[in-house]
């Protein structure tokens, strides 16, 4: 048996470090860990809708903390219980679980560290965002069961992301408005309507595995339109969202800017063509959220 003291003890302490560290980056690869900017744009705008300007330091902190956390778990679970299913299809069996490079012990670990970190990240913040934080866990945790039984799960992970504006306002003002549901609304139809494009890919998987989608109950010309229908609601949930909050000319400038933007998502995939799909899921989407942030951020700082 090796000594811990010794050079041999030494060399498997650091090679478990470094093998430590390796998992970790494969695992935050694998979840996507950069995409946490469709989300957090719209909770601070939440924060900031709350705060009437920035909240302090420390509430930001904690929220973001809070948002990174909660969606690591969700992504991490997601991909733990979806592990079969993605080592059946040709686009996923190449993920970490599937493909054996990472050991479902170890995600299972950072789900539970992740949740934990979301917990102690609400704690911080105010006395109720600590108690409905299980609440929180639990939505964004059973999205990923919801395919395998409802055609509508693109609306339960629309509404997993969209309660972050009303959870963000509940961390600034410990209480909620009613009126910040509006851009949960608009969120939770945003995140459908792209997902609903992403699930177009899988359209003809879903069908054998019996798995449910809208693309596999309607088709994808169908499912196509449900998308656009939910994006034409985002932009009047929006619009309802600056009239309830007398927001000012930069925010209507980012309510336009955002339906061009989605107009332009749109153009970009057709039934006969899935090709710019990443494109219009990630880039778009992505440039969206910020979007939106910075109109809305602009238009409270010089209201102020």
């Amino acid at each position: 048996m090796n000594d811990v003291n010794s050079p041999e003890g030494d060399t498997v302490i650091y090679n478990s470090f470094v093998a430590f560290l390796r998992d970790i980056g494969t695992t935050l690869e694998m979840i996507k860990w950069e995409h946490s900017i469709f989300a957090l744009p719209f909770a601070l705008c939440g924060a900031m809708l709350a705060a009437g300007g920035w909240p302090s330091w420390w509430q930001l902190l904690w929220i973001v903390v809070c948002m990174v956390s909660a969606r690591s778990a969700a992504m991490a679970f997601n991909r733990l219980v979806d592990a079969k299913i993605d080592a059946e299809n040709p686009r996923t069996r190449s993920r970490a679980l599937p493909a054996g490079t990472l050991s479902k012990g170890f995600v299972a670990v950072f789900v539970i560290a992740s949740c934990a970190v979301f917990v102690l990240g609400a704690s911080q913040l105010n006395r109720l965002t600590l108690y409905l934080s299980p609440v929180a866990l639990a939505v964004v945790l059973l999205y990923s069961y919801t395919k395998r039984f409802t055609r509508w799960s693109h609306l339960v992970l629309g509404f997993a992301l969209g309660i972050a504006p009303a959870a963000a306002w509940i961390a600034v003002r410990g209480s909620l408005d009613p009126r910040v549901l509006l851009l949960t609304a608009a969120v939770t139809f945003w995140v459908a309507g792209f997902d609903i494009l992403y699930a177009c890919q899988d359209h003809a998987f879903d069908c054998g595995a019996g798995l449910f989608s809208i693309p596999q109950a309607f088709g994808i010309p169908k499912a196509l339109i449900v998308s656009r229908a939910l994006h034409i609601g985002v932009l009047a949930m929006l619009s309802a969202l600056l009239v309830v909050f007398g927001m000012g000319k930069f925010a209507m400038i980012g309510v336009i800017v955002v339906g061009i933007l989605l107009l332009y998502e749109h153009t970009l995939v057709s039934a006969e063509d899935l090709t710019k799909l990443n494109a219009a899921f990630f880039t778009m989407n992505g440039l969206i959220s910020v979007v939106f942030f910075l109109f809305i951020a602009a238009d409270l700082m010089f209201k102020r």
